[in-house]
């Protein structure tokens, strides 16, 4: 029988944080106010009702597994850009201004993931990571139910045309034309291919960009910026 998942993405309403990190900025590497940030972060915890494990991101392809319930306060996983846990009741958290946050679950086997999935760990395969560290806790590929979060869009991801060629030789589908004409990238359709290519048939995505949503966080917008965040868990209910 499927467990409950559940998926959150927060936006910049709410929240402690002032001046270009208003208001509910959850990253603590931005250079925000400490105290603001944990208070964001309590009330992240407070209103969905299940601790929080958030990660150090570094655009890398580590998977840290989730075993345990986070002590209220803990630093943030160091080096890791996504996670997994067949653990009910405890919420994986991945931040992103601009990146695709993904959120991954399989409700049959009980096991969810999240992943950091910007220009350089979405190349480097960040998804296959999580996806594979989610089928040794027991889930099964086919099973396996994908949002693609709100990112910048390709139409506004202007890149140097090197870098769009790179990017699309690892991450095939990627490189696209920007609504100036330029080189660009749209991840979330790199992404999808990628996903279709491991057998992961059931995948949505937010279509909201960055960019062009003002109550959400863009580092390409607005840097130095918030971080807004892509939450899934388990809550236990069959």
């Amino acid at each position: 029988m499927s467990l409950r998942v559940r998926r959150v993405v927060t936006t910049r309403a709410g929240g402690r944080s002032t001046g270009r990190f208003a208001r509910f900025n959850l990253s603590t590497g931005v250079a925000d106010d400490p105290a603001a940030v944990a208070a964001n972060r309590a009330r992240v915890s407070r209103e969905l009702g299940v601790p929080v494990v958030y990660l150090q991101q570094v655009h890398g392809t580590r998977v840290e597994t989730v075993d345990a319930v986070p002590v209220a306060g803990a630093p943030d996983v160091p080096g890791t850009d996504a996670a997994v846990t067949a653990l009910p009741g405890v919420g994986i958290a991945v931040l992103a201004a601009d990146c695709v946050p993904v959120l991954l679950a399989d409700p049959r086997a009980g096991v969810v993931g999240a992943a950091h999935a910007g220009r350089v760990g979405a190349a480097a395969g960040v998804l296959p990571a999580v996806v594979e560290a989610m089928v040794a806790l027991g889930a099964r590929t086919g099973d396996v139910e994908v949002l693609l979060g709100p990112a910048v869009c390709g139409g506004c991801y202007e890149v140097p045309a090197a870098m769009a060629a790179e990017v699309d030789a690892a991450l095939p589908g990627s490189a696209v034309r920007t609504r100036k004409g330029t080189p660009g990238l749209d991840l979330r359709a790199g992404l999808y291919h990628q996903l279709t290519a491991l057998g992961v048939a059931r995948i949505g995505g937010d279509p909201r960009c960055t960019m062009e949503t003002r109550d959400l966080y863009s580092h390409r917008r607005n840097a130095p910026t918030g971080r807004q965040a892509a939450i899934t868990w388990l809550d236990g209910s069959r």
